[in-house]
């Protein structure tokens, strides 16, 4: 039986098209956010070799800080009045980071992740001028956390490489 429930209006102060863009680009850095933590939750599981422990360690710390980012991410598109993809197949329509197939040398896991996060940080710089021409300043800044956090890790990840 149907009902006569009213439609809300998201009146947050930024037109419909702004937040249809906006949530677009939280979209990639959804997409990109959650198999960069695919793909690190994989290498924790499979790492070996002399440095298993710190990798083992380090590759926890570095899921568990993008499984909340996720949701942040998420929830930024859901406040928008979008939905948020969640899918598999979304993702790997949406993402720019390469979905990695068997169990890579412990070096190559961090050469990966270390690509991984500066994937994350250039598809958020992509998305903040959206934001930033939309009047969105909570995505603003959710992008600018989300870069600042995926350039330290991309410089941690990249000084365990560098001789």
């Amino acid at each position: 039986m149907p009902t006569n429930k009213p439609a809300y209006v998201i009146d947050i102060g930024i037109s419909e098209s702004d937040r249809k863009a906006i949530a677009d680009g939280l979209s990639r850095v959804l997409a990109d956010s959650y198999t960069l933590y695919l793909k690190t939750h994989n290498y924790h599981w499979n790492v070996k070799g002399p440095m298993f422990n710190t990798l083992h360690l380090m590759f926890e710390q570095q899921y568990s800080e993008l499984a909340l980012a996720v949701d942040q991410v998420a929830e930024r598109i859901r406040a928008l009045g979008h939905p948020a993809p969640g899918s598999y197949a979304s993702y790997a329509r949406l993402t720019a980071i390469p979905e990695e197939e068997g169990v890579p040398a412990a070096e190559d896991m961090i050469a990966n992740l270390l690509a991984g996060h500066e994937t994350v940080a250039r598809t958020a710089r992509e998305a903040f001028p959206v934001a930033d021409q939309g009047g969105d300043e909570p995505t603003a800044d959710l992008l600018t956390q989300r870069m600042e956090v995926h350039e330290k890790t991309a410089w941690m990840l990249r000084s365990m490489l560098d001789d």
